[in-house]
């Protein structure tokens, strides 16, 4: 969104207002700057039995408070990003759970739920509403094949829906009520599903509210002494915009709406809240994070993220090596590997096959496997025959806003042979054109992440892609990839060309892709970060809440 100047003055680093006295019923902390982290020491830290401890030792516990996971309800790549942390973080050595909602829609991958606590009450402002924990029987069982437990948070009213924040009419008109009673509930299921102290790592404005509760309201529990927040930024596009009255109707103190935390151009943004309330926040490239910091790229809320200054870091996404494999893989017509490249051109002729089009070994093909949406750059693609001109062939898997799909589908009857479209996306089919095709394009207006351009190096298909955010930290243009830099049709189709033309020198296009299937985008690397980055918020001074 383009900046403006505010209504009100913007956030500064330093404490926020005073709140007024509650009610009884709940003692209101005052609201704190959380403490710069202390940065990391040069010598090698000690080595432990635990991956995660405490000044005085005590192991810690990660407990993920996330609206999407990965099979059970999903929209984009939150969803996957969480599942993939949280399994990365078990095999790191960590103990791990995640609390999700328990949406209509999980029920078509769970099919036997078991309770897992007693129901419990939440007090969300006036109402107090019904909460209860359930598991899946069969995972629950499957805890020692080192699996994160996963809990999801039951509640007819708010949860057994058609979608996860709306449905073909829109955004739900509750769903400020719906997201702070899923943060309340989560926050008071915390001592349900680990010991302390826990790391308390909550994703996007769904689930920001949890640091905000937590630095509200002083529950008279030692466990929470013990509870530090990360907030993890996956698209701050996405804000949860709602009218100043909504302060009270989620039970929050009047005082928190102000410039230092909730208040954003006269309305509540949870999103806010939880940055100034967190103790750390993420965001997932290093790119974007510097992004996040501009006037173009922070979606107003830039000075916001300046301010946080060390609080606020950029860690990249990865993707799992063991699912994203060509040399394993189960849905490809036929395995190849960075030392026998061979079969990908088995694995082209049976993507051609599944699409429609004619058997051409020295015609390029192009994919596109993302939400076919304005932010994917869809204008960029439709918006002239320049791109569809290009001697190639174009395929198309995703779904989307409709005027795009309407307009590929049109395209893929009025040029059978040419551009082959599926608007039903499915993991199975994403697999195969990442291993059929020979390029993959990704012309985004922002990208925070991104996890098409790494599987589809890994697959020795090249992207094609906007240098913004994780797209930049994770191609090198001409050696792995090809970057462009402005959002404009020339600079994208200029990057098409000339990635055609290194796909007509085989020598030269060889060698990028065994360059891009010699990179390793695994979690590895970015679980660490996280945990020292958790180890670097735990030794902080910060005061009492």
């Amino acid at each position: 969104m383009a900046a403006r100047k505010p209504t009100t003055k913007p956030p500064m680093p330093v404490a926020p207002a005073t709140p007024a006295e509650a009610s009884p019923v709940r003692k209101v902390r005052k609201p704190r700057q959380a403490a710069a982290m202390v940065a990391p020491v040069s010598e090698p830290a000690r080595v432990t039995p635990y991956p995660l401890l405490t000044p005085t030792d005590e192991p810690v516990s990660v407990v993920h408070i996330a609206a999407e996971l990965a099979p059970f309800a999903r929209t984009g790549g939150l969803g996957e990003a969480v599942a993939n942390l949280a399994l990365q973080q078990i095999r790191a050595g960590l103990t791990v759970s995640i609390l999700m909602p328990k949406y209509q829609q999980v029920g078509d991958v769970v099919g036997d739920f078991v309770p897992a606590s007693e129901p419990f009450s939440v007090q969300v402002g006036p109402r107090t509403e019904q909460a209860q924990l359930f598991e899946s029987a069969a995972l629950k069982a499957r805890q020692a094949e080192g699996k994160p437990r996963v809990y999801f948070i039951g509640n007819a009213h708010y949860f057994d829906r058609e979608g996860i924040y709306g449905d073909r009419y829109g955004d739900y008109g509750d769903n400020a009520q719906r997201w702070a009673f899923f943060a309340l509930a989560a926050l008071n299921a915390l001592p349900m599903v680990a010991a302390p102290p826990v790391m308390m790592h909550v994703h996007d404005w769904h689930a920001a509210l949890a640091p905000v509760y937590l630095r509200a309201y002083d529950t008279g529990k030692p466990f929470f002494r013990k509870t530090w927040s990360t907030l993890t930024v996956h698209n701050a596009g996405f804000q949860g915009h709602f009218p100043p009255a909504t302060m009270a109707d989620i039970g929050l103190p009047s005082d928190f709406y102000n410039y230092h935390m909730l208040e954003w151009y006269g309305k509540v943004n949870l999103l806010k809240g939880g940055l100034a309330c967190a103790d750390v926040v993420t965001t997932v490239s290093p790119t974007h994070a510097h992004e996040l910091c501009t006037p173009a790229g922070g979606f107003g809320l830039h000075d916001m993220f300046v301010a946080m200054r060390d609080r606020f870091v950029g860690i990249l996404n990865g993707i799992d090596n063991k699912d994203w494999d060509p040399a394993t893989d189960a849905f490809i017509a036929a395995n190849y590997s960075l030392t026998a490249l061979g079969n990908k051109r088995k694995n082209k002729a049976a993507l051609q096959n599944i699409f429609g089009l004619p058997q051409r070994p020295g015609t390029p093909i192009i994919g596109m496997s993302a939400r076919m949406v304005a932010q994917k750059g869809l204008d960029l693609i439709l918006g002239s025959p320049a791109f569809l001109s290009l001697d190639a062939q174009f395929i198309f898997l995703g779904q989307g806003e409709k005027k795009y799909v309407d307009i590929l589908r049109e395209l893929g009857a009025l040029a059978q042979g040419r551009i082959g479209v599926q608007t039903n996306f499915t993991v199975e089919q994403e697999h195969r054109l990442l291993a059929g095709a020979d390029m993959i394009v990704m012309p985004s207006q922002y990208e925070p992440c991104g996890l098409t351009q790494m599987r589809a190096q890994r697959y020795g298909t090249l992207p094609v892609a906007r240098r913004v955010g994780g797209l930049a930290d994770t191609i090198d243009d001409n050696v792995t990839g090809f970057l462009f830099d402005d959002y404009t049709q020339a600079a994208f189709i200029s990057a098409c060309a000339r990635a055609i033309d290194h796909y007509r020198h085989p020598q030269v296009w060889t060698a990028m892709v065994k360059e891009a299937m010699a990179r390793d985008f695994g979690w590895h690397r970015s679980e660490a970060r996280y945990r020292e980055l958790y180890r670097r918020a735990i030794t902080a001074p910060r005061g009492r809440r």
